[in-house]
């Protein structure tokens, strides 16, 4: 089975690219299962009901989720539904809307799809989230005994000591570990030792001369002058698409990666 992994998908020029360029990927590289990160979506924040509909009819399956999941209210049904494939960080505390991990169906059986959120994440650092690791622990321990076709942890989060980390406390658990929210691709994709597929961050889809898809001109103040300036997402100039391709066994190992970035 061939999964593609997107990374975030950043405001409305982030949505365009995924629609210009998702369809003839898939046909081109004959991918069976696509999941995007849909955490910045909508102005850079959340993912409205019309954003999550345009996705997937642009081809994404399913959409993971990051620290700003729900920024949008009108997509917690969503969130909160099962049969919905959309889904926020599982380690927020008990009692936060929506759910952090479900299934969805694929011609070669089920796969689970979880997403975490690191313990450091930018100024929300101070959030109070469950521990990662005893999260997906937890998940996985309850889900044993459920036959699947893979399984892909999604890793939101700023370290990338903690990224690496758990992806090699998953090797041999889990399908994937991909991690995301830097919006930078690093260039560390591959198979760890046991035949999980990891990528410390995946990178994005929006603009590429921009910060994080920021224009530069709203975000060199803070760091030149110590100004508050909004966020104002970049719309021109060149664009970028990453995502890693992951090429499974049929016992839900990965055998091959593909690190994917476009450039127009």
């Amino acid at each position: 089975m061939k999964i593609l992994y997107v990374g975030d998908v950043m405001g409305e020029v982030g949505v365009e690219i995924v629609e210009k360029v998702l369809p003839g990927l898939c046909g081109e590289k004959q991918i069976d299962l696509v999941i995007a990160q849909a955490e910045n979506v909508s102005d850079g924040k959340g993912i409205t009901v019309e954003d999550f509909k345009r996705l997937r009819k642009a081809g994404v399956d399913f959409c993971t989720g990051g620290n700003w999941s729900l920024h949008q209210p009108e997509i917690i049904p969503a969130l909160s539904d099962p049969a919905q494939p959309i889904i926020r960080p599982a380690n927020y505390p008990a009692g936060t809307p929506g759910l952090g991990w479900k299934y969805t169906k694929t011609h070669a059986g089920k796969v689970l799809v979880i997403s975490l959120l690191g313990q450091i994440v930018g100024k929300d650092a101070d959030k109070p989230v469950d521990n990662p690791l005893a999260a997906i622990d937890q998940i996985l321990e309850s889900q044993k005994d459920i036959d699947r076709a893979a399984t892909i942890v999604n890793f939101h989060g700023d370290y990338s000591s903690e990224k690496v980390i758990i992806g090699h406390y998953l090797d041999g658990r889990v399908t994937a570990v991909i991690g995301d929210h830097w919006h930078v691709p690093t260039a560390d994709a591959r198979v760890l030792p046991g035949g999980t597929a990891h990528i410390t961050d995946v990178g994005m889809c929006g603009a590429l001369n921009a910060s994080l898809g920021v224009k530069l001109e709203t975000v060199i103040p803070r760091w030149r002058d110590g100004k508050k300036t909004p966020n104002v997402l970049e719309t021109a100039g060149l664009r970028q698409f990453n995502a890693m391709l992951i090429t499974t066994n049929k016992d839900g190992s990965a055998v091959e990666v593909e690190q994917i970035q476009r450039v127009f």
